[in-house]
């Protein structure tokens, strides 16, 4: 048989193989299961949606919680629900605070793990994209039947909030984002392109002492609670855990997404949708500023002016909430305060 021939033989006898390989967990959903290399304890029971998805079947974890009976409400229209979209350094789990707040005002929320990322699976080769990710989700909202939902999503999980958004506009009844990333081009703006390899390597090293000092500097505005140590010691139990080293590249490939597919010149086009945009303005989150010159890094990650900035480019279907003195997670540091506003805008949409 001809050389070639043989090759693209064993190509198809791979993606088959592929295709086929992965079984997503049956029986009753638990909430400490160890999937996707991931040894945590989640609030609540996880699903899996088995996705066939680029000559791979892979199975995408999600929690999908109904309101208790006893849930504060006078409302008595349709079944409303919220997705919950986490960023890249967060799980679906981080969410677990707003989730509580919006089960007990009788809201549905649906919780997914993005594939990559805790307790989905972390394939060997993927092609990386927001698209792919809106994609996925819908998956999930198809499979449960949901026609209309609220999305709320953080940092990545805005960026790809926008992005399900602008895919699927009929399915969106609002958009709410907290402090999305990529509301500024950074490679525009002159970050210096870093390889996968390099960007791995940086990876692979995570320990405690590197995330919490990230997150100390951007999430906290250089404060620290010994309750944030509870999402260090989650993103750790990924990054130790069975699938370490494929994580940290996906990991890898994703910041090279956010780096290659900034959402800030498509803002305009949520013209026509309900949109909640909440900034806590000492964020100073910039893909690629630690790698960058002095004088590129110095103007990268100024939220006030970004928040702003998105806000007008959405028009007049934005309701803005700026933080004046909060980081990038305000829904963490001061839950409180950022409950009220998803609350408040909630009840008036």
């Amino acid at each position: 048989m001809h050389s070639c021939n043989m090759i693209q033989l064993l190509i198809a006898a791979l993606c088959c193989t592929i295709a086929s390989a992965t079984q997503c967990p049956s029986g009753p959903p638990s909430t400490n299961t160890t999937s996707g290399g991931m040894v945590y304890t989640y609030p609540y029971p996880i699903r899996y949606a088995q996705l066939q998805t680029q000559h791979q079947s892979l199975c995408q974890a999600y929690m999908d919680v109904s309101p208790p009976s006893t849930a504060n409400t006078s409302y008595s229209g349709p079944q409303r629900t919220v997705v919950l979209l986490h960023g890249k350094n967060f799980c679906g789990a981080t969410w677990n605070a707003t989730a509580e707040v919006l089960l007990s005002q009788g809201y549905r929320v649906v919780l997914p793990d993005q594939i990559g990322f805790c307790k989905s699976d972390k394939p060997d080769a993927y092609q990386f994209s927001l698209q792919q990710f809106a994609l996925n989700t819908k998956t999930i909202l198809n499979s449960l039947n949901l026609t209309s939902v609220y999305v709320l999503g953080h940092s990545m999980g805005g960026m790809l909030a926008t992005r399900f958004s602008l895919m699927y506009p009929d399915l969106v009844a609002g958009l709410m984002l907290v402090n999305p990333i990529g509301l500024e081009d950074w490679k525009a703006k002159g970050v210096p392109y870093l390889s996968i390899d390099n960007i791995y390597t940086t990876e692979r090293a995570s320990n405690y002492s590197s995330i919490r000092g990230y997150e100390q500097a951007t999430y906290y505005v250089n404060s620290w609670k010994p309750a944030y140590d509870v999402w260090v010691n989650m993103l750790l139990a990924v990054y130790n855990g069975s699938r370490a080293e494929i994580y940290a590249f996906d990991q890898a490939l994703v910041t090279d997404m956010v780096m290659t597919q900034p959402i800030a010149y498509e803002f305009g086009g949520l013209a026509n949708t309900p949109t909640l945009l909440m900034i806590g303005e000492k964020d100073n989150t910039a893909i690629g500023k630690q790698w960058s010159p002095p004088a590129v890094a110095a103007k990268l990650g100024n939220y006030t002016a970004l928040g702003r900035a998105t806000a007008d480019a959405i028009g007049e279907n934005c309701t803005y909430v700026p933080f004046a003195d909060l980081g990038h997670a305000p829904q963490i540091q001061e839950p409180d305060r950022f409950h009220d506003a998803v609350l408040q805008w909630l009840g008036n949409h």
